[in-house]
């Protein structure tokens, strides 16, 4: 199972962008347990955004109010990241995480690729 998130990029303060996070190699059947999205700044360490699970909701206080985070099953997205309101110290590498279960792995975390979002005056 591979991981990608997707959906950086540069904005203003104030914009929105929309991330998402999609699988592959998950086979036809499986489960996404939970998803995470989690940011990493320069010199900073990962810290955690937004999480999802079973429909329950939950994120970082910097965030809350600002960011919404989806379970999607269009296709092979898991999760969508929106983010409204755009400060400056939002600019990250953006992470998703999830936990997947397949037949053949059962039930695994997984870590996608980063995507970078700037925000800028």
């Amino acid at each position: 199972v591979q991981l990608q998130a997707s959906g950086g990029g540069l904005v203003q303060t104030g914009g929105s962008l929309t991330l998402s996070c999609t699988a592959s190699g998950t086979g036809t059947f499986f489960r996404i347990n939970t998803v995470s999205w989690y940011r990493q700044a320069p010199g900073d360490q990962r810290e955690l955004v937004a999480g999802i699970s079973g429909g329950r909701t939950s994120y970082g206080t910097s965030v809350k109010g600002r960011f919404s985070i989806f379970e999607d099953s269009d296709e092979n997205t898991v999760s969508l990241l929106q983010m409204n309101s755009l400060k400056l110290e939002d600019t990250a590498v953006y992470y998703c995480h999830a936990n997947i279960w397949t037949p053949a792995m059962g039930s695994v975390g997984y870590w996608g690729q980063g995507t970078q979002v700037t925000v800028s005056s």
